[in-house]
């Protein structure tokens, strides 16, 4: 077996025990026994290389297995310093302590409350102050409303989230990193963080990254306003939320149309769209240059994209994917692009091993990038013949390849199957590049001269009215 090859099933032997892990209950006992028996093949068969070869590699790969399992069992027995102060009761009630910290994450409008990622960095319970550096996802009143780097102060008593359905939601916050909620606590804030005695004592690291973010979340509202006001509703909305995933004012019914077509996932950002983008970017840029400086100018392209949107962990795990693919096509066909993608899911894994089973954008992302390099290659030579009017047919087919890539998990977790999904989605996928980019220059030329920006408002418009009209054409056949 080559050494590429050895690489690749390693990795693969690697995803596979956090895949196990993450659907079944795998006991330490059982890990240390396979531990041993794995070992004992390396050492037997490494030793005396006489006997069987795939024996050996049988060993080293139980032991990236079982690596996997213990990593995912290591993320998820994990503890932070506010376990001891969780789930505290005296008598039926429970005992309150005062957290104070700065909200970490753009707050979301869940209409009528709040949802707010805390970073706590101390915890006063009595006379006891503990230094922290954990997350407490806050759910408090719609009002007043909290921005991204506000000095918080909460009083109320922590609670370990629950699973109240069949969704496992308590897995789901552990991805984010969160293992403590709080539930309408009493709460106070001040948008001046830098004079309080917290940032004070905070590493120059941290205090940059606030205010680092604090910049980026103020143009992003600066943007989203421009946008409002260059291009008229429910299109600005529509755009907002495909370009910075702020779909809270997208109005109800034109999500539940998006809904019923298999389209949903175009309102958010997710790694199916930058997957898109990242192609339709390059293949655009390509008629104008050199093959190279496309491919430089695309990757400036989707770094300026993630820190517009605020970089979440999701969005930066999809653009890793992009660049990938960007490189795979902007410096021609990686020597074996197959290691490339399973070395790089295998790395995200590592450091976060619940987004394998529970993130379902970094799913996304591998299926999307898997039909772009596997699937549309072998379709466009099928296709061949066909004329390629410009760069229509290469977005058409590669939009068809990602399309037929994601349905299983589409299908899969939004449990409905539209018979109109396919069609709605080539219909409508192939201009998403093009909204994005003239919403992005609406937005743009609003935020610095609101004429001009209302000028090319329209052309956003006019594409995005023609998805929308697509969406609920075909939502009206059910």
């Amino acid at each position: 077996m080559h050494k590429s090859q050895i690489f690749f099933w390693f990795l693969v032997s690697f995803l596979s025990g956090v895949f196990v892990a993450s659907v079944f209950s795998v006991s330490q006992t059982v890990i240390y026994l396979g531990f041993i028996s794995s070992v004992g093949l390396i050492g037997i068969f490494g030793y005396n290389r006489s006997f069987n070869s795939k024996l050996l590699l049988a060993g080293f790969f139980g032991v990236a297995f079982l690596f996997g399992i213990a990593r995912l069992n290591s993320a998820n027995f994990d503890k932070d310093r506010l376990d001891a102060f969780t789930d505290l009761k005296a008598g039926n009630k429970g005992i309150e302590v005062t957290v104070n910290g700065y909200i970490d994450d753009e707050p979301v409008d869940r209409g009528g409350r709040q949802e707010i990622i805390l970073r706590a960095k101390e915890l006063v319970a009595g006379d006891r102050t503990v230094p922290l550096d954990d997350i407490i996802l806050l759910t408090v009143n719609n009002f007043p409303k909290f921005n991204y780097g506000d000095a918080v102060s909460v009083r109320g008593d922590l609670r370990k989230p629950e699973n109240l359905t069949g969704f496992d939601y308590v897995t789901y916050l552990k991805k984010e990193g969160i293992r403590t909620t709080m539930f309408y606590p009493d709460i106070s804030g001040s948008d001046k963080y830098g004079d309080t005695l917290i940032y004070k004592s905070m590493s120059f690291f941290e205090k940059t990254k606030i205010d680092f973010y604090r910049k980026i979340f103020s143009i992003k509202a600066k943007f989203e306003s421009a946008v409002g006001r260059s291009v008229p509703e429910p299109n600005a909305a529509f755009i907002n939320g495909i370009l910075l995933g702020s779909r809270q004012d997208i109005p109800d019914a034109i999500e539940e149309a998006f809904n019923e077509t298999g389209a949903t996932h175009i309102l958010a950002i997710s790694g199916y769209n930058i997957m898109i983008i990242s192609w339709a970017v390059l293949a655009g840029l390509v008629y104008f240059f050199r093959r190279r400086i496309a491919f430089w100018l695309s990757v400036v392209i989707i770094v300026l994209f993630v820190i517009l949107t605020g970089a979440s962990e999701s969005v930066v795990r999809a653009a890793i994917m992009g660049l990938l693919l960007l490189f795979a096509n902007g410096y021609g066909r990686l020597y074996n692009p197959k290691n490339s993608i399973i070395f790089a899911g295998a790395a995200m894994a590592y450091f976060n091993p619940f987004v394998l089973v529970f993130d379902i954008g970094f799913q996304l992302s591998f299926a999307a990038v898997l039909g772009l390099m596997y699937l549309y290659p072998r379709v466009d030579n099928k296709l061949k013949k066909i004329p390629k009017f410009g760069n229509l047919k290469e977005i058409f087919l590669m939009t068809l390849s990602a399309q037929i890539a994601v349905a299983p998990l589409l299908i899969y977790y939004f449990r409905n199957f539209s018979l109109v999904s396919l069609p709605v989605n080539l219909m409508i996928l192939p201009f998403i590049p093009a909204a994005m980019f003239a919403g992005f220059i609406s937005g743009l030329t609003g935020m610095i001269f609101p004429p001009l920006g209302q000028v090319i408002g329209w052309f956003a418009w006019a594409i995005t009215a023609y998805q929308i009209e697509v969406v609920e054409l075909f939502a009206g056949m059910f």
